[in-house]
C-alpha cells in the first residue's frame, strides 16, 4: 500500500489553475522528489498534501485513507509533518522549546492536569522534553538546546525546523526547499541527514528542492511538474534525460543546443 497517493488533485485560485489533475504515488520508506521550474505548482501541491489548502477536485490518501478534507492539525496527528520554504521559528523561545512545541500533539494532558500539576502532566512534560532532545540530537543541535534560534547560523535554523517536525513522530515528512540559503558544506550535511532519516529511521520523505545535486543524490523517484501538471516521473536517471524535463528547464532553444552539442 502506498503511504501517500494523489488522485486527480486539482487546485484553482479563481481562474488560475495552480495544480491540474495530478496523480502521484509515494511508497513506504521512499524519498520522493517533487521538482519543476518556478511557478510549476510544487508548493501548492505540498500545501494540498499537508492540509493548508483544500483541493478544488481530486483526493489525497494517507496510508490508504482519504484525508482530502481532514484539517492540517489532524494530519499531523495521523503521522504527517512538514517544514516550510520560509523559516518559521519562535524567536523568543529556546531551541529546545521550539522543538518541544512539535511534540505536544502526542500528549494526553488536559487543562485540569496542567492547573493541578497532576502526575500525567509531569510525565507528559518529561517525555516531551526528552523527545525534543532526541530530535535535536538527530540533526546535530543538541548542544544548542538552550540557545535562541536567532543565535544559530541560517543553515542550523533550517535544521531546527526539521527537528521540530521530527518531534511530532511522523511517518511521512514533507520538506519544502530545506537547502535554500545553505552553503555547499551545509547542503552536503543536509543530504546526509535526509539519507539517514530515510535509512535509519525508516521515514518516508517528499522533498521539494531546487538544488539538483541534493535531489538527484537523495531521491529514489522524482515527479516533475510544469504549469501545474505532471510532465514526467521516474528515477533520477530517467528524469534527467527526459525530453519534456529538459525543455521545461531549458526551453526549446536550450534543448536544441544540447542536441547539437
Amino acid at each position: 500500500m502506498n503511504i501517500l497517493e494523489l488522485r486527480g488533485l486539482t487546485k484553482a485560485f479563481g481562474g488560475l489553475v495552480a495544480v491540474s489533475n495530478l496523480d502521484m504515488e509515494v511508497t513506504p520508506c521512499e524519498i520522493h522528489g517533487l521538482i519543476g521550474p518556478n511557478g510549476s505548482g510544487k508548493s501548492t501541491t505540498l500545501n494540498l498534501i499537508s492540509g493548508l489548502y483544500k483541493p478544488t477536485a481530486g483526493q489525497v490518501f494517507l496510508g490508504g485513507r482519504d484525508i482530502s478534507r481532514v484539517t492540517a492539525n489532524l494530519r499531523v496527528f495521523q503521522g504527517m509533518a512538514r517544514t516550510f520554504q520560509n523559516i518559521r521559528l519562535f524567536k523568543r523561545l529556546p531551541v529546545l522549546d521550539n522543538v518541544a512545541v512539535g511534540r505536544y500533539c502526542r500528549t494526553a494532558t488536559n487543562l485540569i492536569d496542567v492547573l493541578l500539576r497532576l502526575p500525567r502532566q509531569r510525565s507528559d512534560e518529561e517525555e516531551t522534553r526528552q523527545s525534543a532532545l532526541e530530535a535535536l540530537e538527530i540533526v546535530g543541535l543538541a548542544h544548542r538546546a538552550a540557545d535562541r534560534p536567532n543565535d544559530l547560523p541560517y543553515g542550523q535554523q533550517r535544521l531546527l525546523e526539521i527537528a521540530r517536525a521530527l518531534a511530532t513522530g511522523p511517518k511521512l515528512l514533507l520538506l519544502d526547499e530545506p537547502a535554500a540559503g545553505m552553503n555547499p558544506t551545509e547542503k552536503q550535511s543536509l543530504l546526509g541527514l535526509i539519507q539517514r532519516l530515510n535509512q535509519e529511521k525508516k521515514l518516508t520523505i517528499v522533498l521539494i528542492e531546487h538544488d539538483m545535486n541534493v535531489v538527484m543524490n537523495a531521491c529514489h523517484r522524482i515527479t516533475v511538474l510544469n504549469f501545474g501538471q505532471r510532465i514526467a516521473g521516474g528515477t533520477a536517471a530517467e528524469v534527467r534525460r527526459d525530453p519534456a524535463v529538459i525543455e521545461a528547464y531549458l526551453g526549446k532553444r536550450g534543448r536544441a543546443a544540447g542536441a547539437e552539442g
